[in-house]
């Protein structure tokens, strides 16, 4: 029996059901209203999805990618067109933003996998800096800086989403449904192909695997699921602008992988929860919220850079480097 796999699953369940506790205890004392709660909620629901995706391109193919916010953006403002222009239904709108992120992913990543390191992190960081300064002058198309406003809710027949508790369940079930398609990815021959290109690429390439082909399937797959986050970021708030999706968000979504524990869909998901969550917990201390965050990133870093949650394959990276 492994007893080292039930002890850790043991406290990543306990850590997912302190966390909610933890809110309700707020919560009860009048520190945080309910519907509050279920905004801190839901917000983590998005940047679940967003550090997931962000892994499978980071953790898992072990490419740094500094504009993983374009995808996002891509998909929040397809379906906000869609929504304004057409009145089409979310969930059909959200498989259109995700393509077409995807097929942008695919697109970035033919000339820009050419490229290794840091010269790949500078044409990405370019392409999510590009794409954010046409959504903010292309003003017959995204109404520039001002945005764009009166983006329909979800439907199913004639039920709307509309109250916090709907979109709560409603990005539970995204988060589930990315999640799944990473473990999906992580135990096929794929994804242990893309971990080989991670570790070592020209021995992977030596060994027959099409290292362009597998490269260019995690851009698409993380793009993919990035578009999807945006499109149900644009349904919740019912408005969208450049000013959401700056080259800090790409940052923030990489501190929550690399925090959380990169290649670990566990750790992924704990980081993004925690650095989502963390600066809406301390909004009472706001003039001190921004020194606890840099404070916490600097004692991970020195004293646990595997991450908050720990894997084996990772720590034994660590030692060996």
């Amino acid at each position: 029996m492994n007893w080292v796999g039930i002890i850790r699953r043991f406290w990543a369940f306990a850590l997912a059901i302190s966390i909610p506790l933890i809110f309700l205890f707020l919560s009860s004392f009048g520190i945080l209203g309910f519907d509050y709660l279920l905004h801190i909620a839901i917000l983590c629901g998005i940047y679940v999805i967003l550090s997931v995706s962000l892994d499978i391109i980071v953790g898992m193919a072990g490419l740094l990618n500094l504009g993983h916010v374009a995808f996002y953006a891509i998909g929040a403002y397809i379906t906000a067109l869609l929504s304004l222009h057409f009145g089409m239904n979310f969930f059909i709108s959200a498989l259109i933003s995700a393509a077409a992120s995807g097929i942008c992913g695919l697109l970035l990543g033919i000339p820009a996998l050419r490229l290794r390191g840091d010269y790949l992190a500078i044409v990405t960081l370019g392409f999510g800096e590009i794409l954010r300064i046409t959504l903010n002058n292309w003003d017959s198309l995204t109404n520039g800086p001002r945005g764009l406003t009166g983006i329909r809710h979800p439907s199913i027949g004639g039920f709307v989403i509309e109250r916090p508790l709907h979109f709560y369940y409603l990005v539970l079930l995204l988060v589930a449904v990315s999640i799944a398609l990473y473990w999906r990815i992580e135990r096929t021959r794929m994804g242990r192909a893309l971990v080989a290109i991670r570790e070592d690429e020209i021995a992977a390439a030596s060994v027959g695997i099409d290292v362009t082909k597998l490269k260019l399937f995690a851009f698409w797959i993380g793009a993919s699921l990035a578009g999807l986050a945006g499109s149900f970021f644009a349904s919740w708030t019912g408005f969208v602008s450049p000013d959401s999706f700056t080259f800090m968000e790409s940052v923030l979504i990489l501190c929550m992988v690399v925090l959380g524990g990169m290649g670990n869909v566990l750790g992924v998901c704990v980081g993004a929860i925690v650095l989502s969550s963390l600066p809406e917990i301390l909004r009472e201390f706001r003039d001190y919220r921004m020194l606890f965050f840099g404070l916490l990133l600097i004692v991970m870093l020195a004293f646990r850079p595997e991450g908050i949650v720990k894997s084996k394959r990772r720590a034994m990276e660590l030692k060996r480097g």
